[in-house]
């Protein structure tokens, strides 16, 4: 919906003239005119090949009444102009359907219809009885089957009416009192047609109204659950990923490490899993800040990632510690990549500060076995082997004392 429509819909049906039967704002009723435009074309292109027909259908009776003669040739003619220009307008709106909305063409029409009726008179005036009802059915035909702006179908219908009477009492005499009469008929199918235009105005552009708040309810229900759907990705982001290092979450390391300890069972393949700790992590925090802290955590978890493989899981576990799986490797493959990880940590700088900090980390690492129900087991190992590594001065990789032992070289701590 573009901006213009969007901006309709926010009329409201009673935003429409009572005494015009249009939209208040001309943008809207505009906007109505193009929607309804393929419509009323098509509408008003059936109404001139309608009255087009029995317009010329009438030579009939003329040639019945008149026989051949120059009275019978005239009012040929004159039906003749006023059908041409009714094809003439129905042809063009099916190459420019615009047209309906065009006063000028639609008017010209009305015109020369309007005209040619009132000219019967003159040329027929003994079958003046027979015309009225023809001039009632042309009143109420202009204002429901010519689409056109409310003060014009009010003058059309004003010119033929008066133009008839003039005509009748001019060229063919009546009683006043059937003038009377017939003035107050005209008068009563103008009122009758007049309201009736209206009220099918006011309803039509009601429903259009109400079409447009619906579409504008529905745009903003969509935009309400697509924002529903990318909170719902976000908050399921934020349950699987720790917002501060960008990580797995604890929870969602566990749900992963049951599925990949299913599948390695499953293919006979070994499993290895990793705790490691900051060295250290409290003296930063203490002396430095959490900002600075906050710092070294991302800092530290960008390069575990970089040193492990695609495959391999990396979470949060709490704090300043973290738990890596690794699919398909043994215990001397772990050793080895949580050594290649220590050392990817220890080349980290944490500039911008007094004292640069380079963060290490002691790892302990232990591998599941079968008979282990879950990776809690074999992650309680390589706690007591990370322990172990902390009590032997820190920064080294150390196996779980069930799987044997394996040491790193001893690197300063923070400096």
């Amino acid at each position: 919906m573009d901006s213009a429509e969007h901006s309709a819909g926010n009329e409201h049906p009673s935003s429409i003239s009572r005494w015009r039967g249009e939209f208040l704002s001309a943008v809207l009723e505009a906007r109505y005119r193009h929607h309804v435009q393929g419509e009323t074309a098509r509408q008003m292109r059936s109404s001139l090949l309608v009255a087009a027909g029995l317009f010329l259908a009438f030579s009939v009776s003329d040639y019945a009444l008149l026989g051949i003669g120059d009275a019978f040739f005239a009012l040929l003619a004159l039906r003749a102009v006023v059908v041409a220009a009714a094809l003439t307008l129905a042809g063009a709106l099916v190459r420019w359907p615009s047209l309906v909305n065009s006063p000028l063409a639609v008017n010209a029409v009305v015109f020369i219809g309007v005209t040619g009726i009132i000219l019967i008179v003159p040329l027929r005036p003994e079958t003046v009885n027979t015309q009225i009802p023809a001039v009632m059915v042309a009143t109420i035909a202009v204002y429901l089957y010519f689409p056109n702006r409310v003060p014009w179908m009010v003058a059309m219908n004003g010119y033929l009416g008066i133009g008839f009477l003039l005509a009748v009492a001019w060229l063919a005499p009546v009683p006043a009192g059937v003038l009377v009469t017939l003035s107050l008929l005209l008068l009563f199918v103008n009122t009758v047609g007049l309201m009736t235009a209206m009220r099918l105005s006011v309803l039509r552009r009601s429903q259009y109204a109400s079409l447009l708040e619906e579409r504008q309810i529905n745009q903003r229900l969509q935009e309400e659950i697509a924002e529903r759907r990318r909170l719902e990705t976000q908050l399921k982001e934020m349950a699987r990923t720790d917002e501060l290092t960008g990580v797995y979450t604890r929870r969602r390391f566990f749900e992963l490490a049951a599925q990949e300890m299913r599948r390695t069972r499953r293919e006979h393949m070994p499993l290895a899993v990793c705790m490691l700790d900051l060295d250290g992590f409290k003296e930063v925090n203490d002396t430095h800040g959490h900002a600075v802290g906050d710092r070294v955590l991302r800092g530290v978890a960008r390069r575990c990632r970089e040193a492990l493989r695609e495959s391999d899981i990396i979470g949060r576990f709490g704090g300043e510690e973290f738990t890596v799986m690794l699919p398909g490797t043994d215990l001397e493959g772990a050793c080895a990549l949580a050594e290649r990880l220590r050392e990817h940590v220890a080349t980290m700088e944490i500039s911008a500060l007094p004292t640069a900090i380079r963060p290490t980390v002691t790892v302990g690492v232990a591998t599941v076995n079968e008979d282990d129900p879950s990776v809690d087991a074999a992650l309680q190992r390589a706690d007591r082997a990370l322990y172990r590594g902390k009590a032997e001065g820190r920064n080294r990789v150390v196996a779980g004392p069930e799987d044997g032992t394996r040491g790193g070289a001893s690197q300063a701590v923070l400096s």
